[in-house]
């Protein structure tokens, strides 16, 4: 296996997430976006909804000249990757849109897992680049993801509602020029001789607390209609980048697979314990049940990794982000839509 190199830095742009807050102000680690230019209070303005997307951006200097290396010079897309694309069909690429960003640079996507709020505008983001390499439309944009993620699932609840799933088409997204890769082992970008970032691909399941989402079933392979269960939801995975001289930055979606499970599979394939930042969802919300009951050990282990910064998104929940802020207070980073967290 490549050993992950160190990178010295990545900026990570929040596109998708649950809040968005105009009156957040600028510190060392996270750029807000501007609310007035040109003398006029900027609109339209960013949205957010329950989902995830962020654009990741890496770059590393050249050792004796102190540039950016070669691959860098000729072009950041080489070094530029989406992962997920939020809940709705249009909310990353309106958001992206008053970024200025247009996807043109994209042609390596990441997907955490299979759940809709984090594919569901992957077709328009497809399309969209495909608008910029026509006519001739010879370049296909690399989609990295588990095979479960195409999984056709369903969510029984302890009262009897259920409810099927939106499913990723993957005969769709051919169509739309993307090249699956589909692989429950690591993997790294740009490749393997360069190995500048790390997609954890499945994460083994170590903790007592962390349960996954028991509520999830799957549609068996024989196609009877039959329903198995898929609690571990074995597709959650995450990225891993080495920053020099800092540490690990871990990004996740979901986090189905457990944020303490996580960093310590993530230490384990790097063979770096240092732990730079924590940026994505925790997904701890307050259900009174499994997820709330995992609160408290999931901080204790967490203020015991001791991670430079936690940077809680998404389906984390407003009482375990509460409780970070008051563990952790100096190490906390609020998010919000059209942030960019550099580190």
């Amino acid at each position: 296996m490549a050993c992950l190199q160190w990178i010295d830095q990545v900026s990570v742009t929040i596109l998708v997430d649950n809040s968005t807050d105009l009156l957040l102000t600028n510190s060392a680690h996270a750029t807000r976006p501007p609310l007035i230019k040109n003398e006029k209070f900027k609109l339209p303005p960013l949205v957010a909804e329950h989902g995830f997307s962020a654009l990741i951006n890496i770059i590393k200097y050249d050792q004796i000249s102190g540039e950016k290396n070669s691959a860098d010079k000729s072009s950041d897309k080489n070094n530029t990757f989406l992962f997920d694309t939020g809940v709705s069909e249009n909310g990353v690429i309106d958001n992206a849109d008053i970024f200025g960003i247009d996807f043109s640079g994209v042609d390596r996507i990441i997907l955490s897992h299979g759940h809709f709020d984090h594919f569901a505008g992957l077709v328009n983001v497809l399309k969209r680049i495909s608008s910029f390499r026509r006519p001739t439309n010879t370049h296909v944009i690399d989609i990295f993801t588990h095979p479960d993620a195409f999984l056709r699932r369903w969510e029984i609840y302890p009262d009897g509602k259920r409810a099927k799933s939106p499913f990723l088409d993957e005969r769709q997204l051919q169509e739309l020029g993307a090249r699956l890769h589909k692989t429950t082992s690591v993997s790294f970008l740009p490749s393997e001789e360069s190995p500048l970032l790390l997609i954890t691909g499945q994460i083994p399941r170590k903790t007592s607390f962390e349960k996954g989402f028991s509520f999830q079933y799957a549609e068996s392979p024989d196609d009877k209609g039959n329903l198995v269960p898929d609690a571990l939801v074995k597709d959650d995975q995450a990225i891993v980048v080495n920053v020099r001289d800092k540490g690990l930055v871990i990004l996740t979606g979901c986090r189905h697979a457990g944020v303490v499970n996580t960093i310590n599979y993530a230490k384990k394939i790097t063979g770096i314990h240092k732990i730079y930042a924590i940026i994505g969802g925790f997904h701890l919300p307050a259900d009174g049940g499994i997820y709330e009951e995992a609160i408290e050990p999931t901080l204790k282990e967490l203020q015991n990794i001791d991670p430079a910064y936690v940077v809680p998104c998404h389906c984390t929940g407003w009482k375990a982000t509460n409780k970070i802020i008051d563990l952790m207070p100096e190490k906390f980073i609020q998010s919000s839509v059209g942030t960019v967290f550099t580190f």
